[in-house]
């Protein structure tokens, strides 16, 4: 009975995955195929002709280069200042006692639980009035903006995770308090700083509606504007290049989390507490 069980546990988990990787395929084979079998009513599973067709036309946007170093600008911006930002939050929520304190928690809750379009008319509003629109600045404070109350709470979760007796045996030693932070306490929630930045890495880099709204010139325009590109009124859309395109973007955040994930599992072998 429990082979049975565990056998259908699998089997459900196998046909999640499958439906999971399936689109993911799917952008893979259309990228790969020329625009006949793209366009045919019969669907191709394996491109009968591969081409990099697609890849070349893909990069030969106009603007492509300049998209690309948009979306590297705010993204490395945005991961930077969320993780500074988030630590040294988490740290006074965690360690430290101040009025207030429990209502700064509850609003950073409440803030989280918003929609991020709830926030677009808003911030368009002020961006404007500051004369800020267009410019790579309203695109990370927006950005930092719906990041970090995700990046305070998960960290500070961690922080409270440590032992006070660290902290206090490293004060006994002469540590100061910044010496407590950046020797002690930062190898410790190192795991949370590394989520909190692929999570903001990941909602910077993905994002469209924001570098639509707030970048008025296409120059300016990050890489989720440019995947657009390929839709035109008039020629329809070039799904070839588009699907290429696609796996140019999804590319260096595969690469992020695969480097990342090394330093991960470090970070939490190099915060485990032994007893």
């Amino acid at each position: 009975m429990r082979h049975r069980s565990r056998w259908a546990v699998n089997s459900i988990a196998a046909i999640f995955c499958l439906v999971w990787i399936f689109p993911v395929y799917w952008m893979v084979n259309t990228a790969f195929k020329p625009r006949p079998e793209v366009m045919t009513a019969t669907p191709h599973f394996v491109p009968s002709h591969p081409t990099l067709s697609n890849f070349v036309t893909a990069v030969s946007q106009e603007n492509f280069l300049l998209n690309l170093r948009n979306s590297v600008i705010v993204v490395a911006a945005t991961v930077l200042a969320s993780i500074v930002l988030g630590f040294f939050a988490a740290a006074a929520l965690s360690r430290f006692r101040f009025p207030g304190r429990r209502v700064i928690m509850v609003v950073i809750l409440a803030v989280q639980m918003l929609p991020s379009t709830a926030l677009l008319i808003p911030m368009f509003v002020m961006f404007n009035s500051l004369d800020l629109l267009g410019t790579y600045a309203a695109l990370v404070l927006a950005y930092v903006a719906t990041v970090l109350p995700f990046s305070i709470w998960v960290m500070r979760g961690f922080f409270v995770a440590v032992p006070a007796e660290l902290e206090e045996a490293a004060q006994l030693d002469g540590a100061t308090t910044w010496g407590v932070l950046t020797r002690v306490l930062f190898p410790l929630v190192a795991p949370g700083v590394i989520a909190t930045g692929i999570f903001a890495f990941i909602a910077a880099w993905n994002d469209y509606l924001f570098a639509y709204t707030f970048m008025q010139d296409q120059s300016r325009y990050t890489l989720p504007v440019w995947l657009a590109s390929f839709t035109n009124p008039h020629t329809g859309t070039d799904f070839g290049g588009q699907m290429a395109a696609s796996v140019l973007f999804s590319v260096p955040v595969v690469v992020f989390f695969l480097i990342i994930q090394r330093n991960l599992v470090a970070g939490m072998s190099a915060g485990a507490v032994k007893g």
